[in-house]
């Protein structure tokens, strides 16, 4: 059975749908806008790219570089150099593959980010930075979604820092409290975000029960 979509190229059809790009540009730009969130190598952007181009998500277009203008130096030597380094310059980037993402990518990007299927920390992440192209009942699905994870993790560690707290273990006692620390700041960030969507969405209804049930384990 093939294995599904990475969150790599998911970030590469993301990408793409936003303007052509040959491999340099899409690890440029993913460093630039992602780097906190996936560190990408060679060895993995080109045989995403090639899944992906053999799925008839992405496909090879003609590159269109941009013509310089040549300095007038007032020297003909000069300026023949420069128009021969130029050409070379035209040819090299000729010769670079840009891709650009078809009909079926652009089907299996909105696919993907539109799953129910439970997700990663990473794949959370990904599908966020992209959530715009996302319908807007299932990115706040997958908000409320993320609260309840996350919720969840707030009472088990609450949970197990009262189990610890007389037990003689203060370095088990620190790691739980900055692992209860940590979600609780998620938390509050995740539900600013509903609170956004909803008031963007014309959907300003909130659940007290749950909203209260936050507070308590805050």
């Amino acid at each position: 059975m093939a294995a599904g979509p990475t969150s790599l190229e998911l970030v590469v059809l993301g990408l793409l749908k936003e303007q052509d790009m040959h491999g340099y540009e899409l690890k440029k730009r993913m460093t630039e806008s992602l780097g906190p969130i996936m560190h990408v190598s060679w060895g993995s952007l080109y045989p995403a790219l090639a899944r992906l181009e053999a799925k008839g998500a992405v496909k090879a277009v003609e590159a269109r570089p941009a013509i310089p203008n040549i300095p007038m130096t007032g020297s003909l030597g000069g300026e023949k150099a420069a128009f021969r380094s130029t050409s070379e310059g035209l040819r090299g980037s000729r010769n670079k593959k840009v891709y650009g993402i078809t009909d079926i990518g652009s089907a299996l990007f909105s696919g993907i980010l539109n799953d129910d299927n439970e997700i990663d920390e990473k794949g959370f992440a990904v599908r966020l930075a992209f959530a715009n192209h996302m319908d807007p009942e299932k990115r706040l699905k997958m908000l409320r979604d993320r609260r309840d994870l996350i919720l969840e993790r707030v009472k088990s560690s609450r949970r197990s820092f009262e189990k610890k707290r007389f037990a003689f273990e203060p370095y088990v006692e620190l790691v739980l409290e900055h692992f209860r620390s940590t979600n609780s700041s998620d938390l509050a960030w995740i539900e600013g975000l509903i609170a956004k969507e909803e008031s963007s969405t014309q959907n300003p209804g909130t659940d007290f029960l749950v909203s209260q049930e936050i507070q308590d384990s805050l």
